[in-house]
């Protein structure tokens, strides 16, 4: 079992910056993917960045490339996203996954992760 641990999530204004923290702590070894996704309240929870264990494989989605920047800490079995120039419609649950599947790369769909934390609330005011 793999267990997430978010944090980091607040109330900022328009243009304003965040960084999320996503600690795991279990059978860490067997993650290969680690991704953050977002869910706004009345839709789906939708993919925002993924990384690979190594950290050499990493995407976003169209809404957040050269705003939000994923990293990782292997030696803090941590994964953080950096948001930066923060829009209104970026307020959402973010939502930290793992993956321990690695023969279907990176994956942007909720199915593709094994497990997930519980999620911490980000507000951004217009």
């Amino acid at each position: 079992q793999v267990q997430l641990v978010e944090s980091g999530g607040g109330l900022v204004q328009a243009g304003g910056s965040l960084r999320l923290s996503c600690a795991a702590s279990g059978r860490t070894f067997s993650i290969y993917y680690m991704a953050w996704f977002r869910q706004a309240p009345g839709k789906e929870r939708e993919f925002v960045a993924g990384i690979s264990r190594r950290g050499n494989v990493i995407r976003y989605a169209d809404s957040v490339k050269g705003r939000f920047a994923i990293s990782g800490d292997n030696s803090k079995n941590t994964v953080y996203l950096q948001m930066n120039n923060l829009k209104f419609e970026d307020t959402a649950v973010y939502y930290c996954a793992a993956d321990e599947d690695v023969n279907y790369g990176l994956g942007s769909s909720t199915d593709a992760y094994d497990y997930w934390g519980q999620g911490t609330q980000v507000t951004v005011s217009s």
